[in-house]
C-alpha cells in the first residue's frame, strides 16, 4: 500500500527515456513510513509520508 493517509500521496507514473531515445514505463514511489501516531486522540498506525513526517502534519505517540 504506497500511498499516504495524510495528503494522500501515491504512485506517479510516466515515461523513461533512455539516451538511445527508447521509451519505457516507469512508478515513482512516494516514501512511505508506516508510524504510530495521534489520531483522534487514540495511537493508532497509520501510513504517512516522509514529507508529512517532516513537516509536523502528523503527531508520533511513544
Amino acid at each position: 500500500m504506497a500511498k499516504c493517509d495524510i495528503c494522500g500521496k501515491a504512485p506517479s507514473f510516466g515515461i523513461k527515456v533512455s539516451h538511445s531515445h527508447r521509451r519505457a514505463n516507469k512508478m515513482w514511489k512516494p516514501n512511505i513510513k508506516r508510524v504510530k501516531a495521534v489520531v483522534n486522540g487514540t495511537p493508532c498506525r497509520i501510513y504517512a509520508c516522509t514529507r508529512c513526517l517532516r513537516s509536523g502534519k502528523v503527531t508520533r505517540s511513544a
